[in-house]
Parts: C-alpha cells; structure tokens; sequence
C-alpha cells in the first residue's frame, strides 16, 4: 500500500486529518498482500451476466499459471483491458501470490512473433490470441525480461543476478552512466526487480530524478517493463507525476506508457497529480494523454475533490475542462463543493461557482456547502 493520504470517510474525518497521518511503512508484507487483493476483488470486473454470455462479445481464454502449477479456463470480455482481466484471474486463485501486482499476462512466441507481456491498459480484443487446442492461451506469471538474442547461455545470465549487481545498477542510475547500464544490460541484466533497501526499480529510481531521459531509454530497450512497480505499488509514471518530473513523464508517455497505470489503491498518475500539485504541467499532459478523469479511492475521493482539498486551483481548472463531473459525492456525500468549505478554499470555489456547481446539493448528513 501507499504512503499517501486516505480520503476521510466524513465531513469531520475529512476537517481533522492531514497527510502525514496515513503513513503505513510499518505494515508487514503480508498485510499488505492481503490489502491489495481486497483492493482487487472490490474493483474486479463484475461477472458477465447471461444476457451478455453470447459468443461474440465474451473470450474464453485457457490460463496457465506456472507459478501455482493450475491451469484454468477463463471467460473475458475482449473490450475489457488487460488489467481487468488480470484482476478476473485474480479472484479466482484460492492461493494467494506474492507481488501479486507485478504478475501479468504472457503470450508465448508463436507463428513468427516473439513472446511478450499484454500491456495493462489495452484492451484484450488488441491482441491476436494464439489458438491450443481450439481454445486461446497466455500464461499468468511474473513479469521478467524477455529476451530476445539468439543461443542466450540462461545458466550464465542467472549467475549474472546478484545483490552485488542489482546494487551496482541502482548506483548507475543515480549517477546517469548510461554506457555502463546498457554494457550490464547487454550481459543480459533483467532491470525488473527490487532494490533492497529503498524497495524501487531501476525505472521507478530513474523516474524521480533529473535529466534522466537517456537512462529511462536504456532500462526501457533493455527490457524494463513500463508498468513493473515498486515495492509501494507505483509504477515510473506514478513516481515521476509524484515527483512533477515533467520531461520523465513525457517521455515515459512517448515510449508507450499508459496515462492509467493503477497503483497498490487503484489510483492513475493524475490523480497522484491533484495530490501534490505544483506546476500544473504533468496533469495538463496526461490528460492531453487521455488520462481518464474520474478515479476514485477508497472513500470516493476523485481528483477534482482533491484538488479542492489542497487548494489547486489550475488543476481543477483542467479537470473541469477535460469532463470532470461537479456533482460527485464521495462516501460522506461531499461534493467537490463541500470540500471546498470544509477546508476554506475559497479560489477553488470561485471555479466551481462560475461553471455553474450546484450549490444545493446535500451530503448524506443533509447539509448543504453553506451550512
């Protein structure tokens, strides 16, 4: 789980608490497991009901999940994305996986085509499905890199990983070598794993600091995974939005990256955005990105009822403009209005004000903004 704030879940909740009050660094491995599976099965996909279950808009797909050594099949709806279909796996594991959220989907090399991970955020339909036994395949398992030389010596490659080298990549990316990264990466180096110490990926490090273009190339030619996460369940465009690392996040974009990676909380980058604030640059940017507006935590906080609570106002202005709805109520009932009052952000008010927000609405203890 995250080190960020919880939305409170009512109107005094939501006037007494303050950011550094949700810190969760003490949480054990396995709590947090088991936090985000309930994180999962709360925004899995609902089941397909029988009027839907005709053949041309579901997917019968055979998973195999090496890891647990099962085999299932699974039936998806193809204009779902990859995520939610992971998540639809998910619910029916009765083992639980460790790093559940850095397991994604892998088609297997076939016809000519290598073999890759499914992309989180696109939807399954986008992939051609490769038919076993009449029934499409792909494998459940953890993302690592995929290599793509020609007689790859795995036994040499495998010695290659230790701490001593994982460490020393971490080292070069603080430092910007470039060359030395791509010389450990071409000795076959997986950039996908997990510093000891700080919990960060190679990527996740790189997206948080300066200058770091070239580096985030490199990790990304060298087979890092733009949606691998850190130990805290963020990806790079999550860390960089968080940082309001402008170039990183636009470059991270162009290399293919999804504006709508889900964290640990199933919260996007430009919800992560309305939080911190700053130059409201990185929000304009995913959202010219079509980042979806929207998401919501927890308690049903979404990014407009934040940026109230912080009083950002350039934010809310952008989210206003890409379809933001006003009237959202989050679980105490409070409109971005009420925020707005409850934490005297006058200028955010004045915005609401103006595009017309509906001064009357009630939160579920029947009172007005005003009141």
């Amino acid at each position: 789980m995250l080190n960020m704030p919880r939305s409170p879940t009512s109107s005094e909740d939501e006037m007494a608490q303050s950011f550094s009050d949700y810190s969760v660094e003490s949480e054990s491995d396995s709590s947090k497991e088991e936090t985000i599976y309930d994180t999962i099965k709360a925004t899995a996909e609902k089941p397909i009901s029988k009027m839907e279950d005709t053949q041309n808009n579901t997917l019968v797909i055979r998973i195999v999940i090496p890891d647990l050594q099962q085999t299932k099949c699974i039936r998806f709806n193809p204009e779902a994305s990859v995520w939610v279909a992971k998540q639809r796996i998910l619910c029916t594991l009765n083992q639980s996986l460790k790093d559940v959220l850095n397991y994604g989907l892998f088609q297997p090399a076939n016809n000519g085509r290598d073999g890759k991970f499914l992309d989180e955020e696109r939807l399954l339909m986008e992939y051609p499905q490769t038919v076993n036994k009449g029934v499409p395949s792909l494998e459940f398992c953890y993302k690592k890199r995929v290599y793509r030389q020609l007689n790859l010596d795995e036994k040499q490659v495998a010695k290659f990983h230790t701490k001593a080298n994982f460490r020393k990549c971490m080292d070069l990316v603080h430092h910007h070598s470039v060359e030395k990264i791509i010389k450990m990466l071409d000795r076959g180096l997986d950039p996908n794993y997990h510093d000891l110490e700080s919990g960060e990926t190679p990527l996740t490090l790189a997206a948080q600091l300066s200058n770091t273009t070239e580096v985030i190339k490199a990790l990304k030619n060298g087979g890092a995974h733009l949606d691998f996460r850190a130990k805290d369940g963020m990806t790079a465009l999550h860390k960089a939005a968080r940082a309001k690392n402008q170039v990183t996040l636009k470059t991270l974009l162009e290399l293919g990256a999804s504006p709508n990676y889900k964290d640990s909380c199933g919260l996007t980058p430009l919800y992560h955005t309305a939080v911190v604030g700053g130059d409201p640059y990185c929000c304009e940017l995913l959202l010219h990105e079509y980042a979806t507006v929207g998401c919501r935590d927890e308690n049903g906080w979404q990014e407009i009822h934040q940026a109230c609570r912080y009083g950002h106002v350039q934010h809310l202005e952008h989210f206003l403009f890409y379809g933001a709805d006003m009237g959202a109520q989050n679980a105490s009932g409070n409109t971005a209005l009420h925020i707005c009052a409850l934490y005297n952000q006058d200028s955010c008010a004045r915005v609401l004000l103006l595009r017309g927000a509906n001064k009357e609405l009630k939160n579920y203890n029947n009172q007005s903004p005003f009141q």
